[in-house]
């Protein structure tokens, strides 16, 4: 007997997909019970003792010696200053990205010029290359500025990210369509007007996206401020976490309590910018629909 509307095969149908969603699940959970262990592991090590965690088994448990981590880190380095200078260069660097890159990603997306292919495929080239190639004649180049020891040198070296423009190009390519720009053009829009008052309201999740990226990006970088920033009081965030770090008897209890304060900032950035990016896809995924 089968329910009345239904034939044996979509019954047979059903129970097979059940066995398929099942197994999906199970690896969804797994997944994301792999990827939240560090940072649960992160809050462990931040509440314990150093000699809790050096134990055979470590200890698993929250502990209870979080302030007093945070009591010696504060006392160590000074947090409050480093974050700030991490904040005023990420806030920043992020903002001129989204700006910078947004721009030459409508030209490279929109316009066609001379050598535009041949600037695309140097793009392209420039993504695969390490950033640490680009250390030593940054620094040369910041020096005859000026800049070196300034948090002015961590801005500018992350302004065209190569990456940045690819995506938000694709995006532009994808979401923006060209009837729009040519009504424009007829009602006697310039460039800056379609990219300013068309282009930046339609490609809102690929620059919340990007803002993320590069917020992270600038929070974490550490090579090029160790590198840069020869003062003491301009040191990043990042820096002066790696100074809790010594040659014997790291207190990985207090280098863990400043780790997991240092990601407080970022995780609201992505919780603000999070929402534009997720409502952008779901507005696209139901207009598609």
């Amino acid at each position: 007997m089968t329910a009345a509307g239904t034939t044996p095969g979509q019954v047979g149908t059903r129970r097979f997909r059940r066995p398929r969603g099942l197994s999906a699940h199970v690896f969804l959970i797994v997944a994301v019970l792999i990827s939240v262990f560090p940072f649960v592991w992160t809050i462990i090590m931040a509440t314990n003792t150093t000699q809790d965690i050096y134990k055979s088994p470590p200890k698993l448990t929250f502990g209870s010696h979080l302030l007093e981590n945070i009591r010696h880190m504060l006392k160590t380095i000074d947090f409050f200053g480093s974050m700030l200078n991490t904040i005023v260069v990420a806030s920043v660097t992020t903002l001129l990205v989204l700006f910078v890159d947004s721009l030459a990603a409508f030209a490279f997306a929109k316009f066609d010029f001379p050598g535009r292919r041949v600037l695309f495929a140097a793009l392209l080239g420039f993504m695969m290359l390490p950033l640490q190639l680009g250390i030593l004649p940054q620094f040369i180049l910041v020096s005859k500025i000026g800049w070196v020891g300034t948090l002015s040198a961590l801005i500018p070296p992350a302004l065209a990210n190569a990456f940045g423009i690819f995506w938000l190009r694709q995006y532009i390519q994808s979401g923006v369509p060209d009837e729009l720009l040519d009504a424009a053009r007829i009602d006697g829009a310039g460039f800056f007007r379609q990219y300013w008052n068309i282009t930046l309201p339609m490609i809102k999740p690929g620059l919340s996206f990007l803002a993320i990226y590069a917020f992270v990006n600038a929070w974490n970088d550490y090579i090029w401020p160790l590198v840069v920033l020869t003062k003491p009081g301009h040191v990043t965030l990042q820096v002066a976490l790696a100074q809790l770090n010594v040659a014997h008897n790291t207190d990985y209890s207090m280098v863990m309590a400043g780790v997991l304060m240092a990601s407080v900032p970022m995780l609201v950035v992505f919780s603000i910018f999070a929402r534009g990016f997720i409502a952008g896809a779901t507005e696209g995924a139901v207009q598609g629909s």
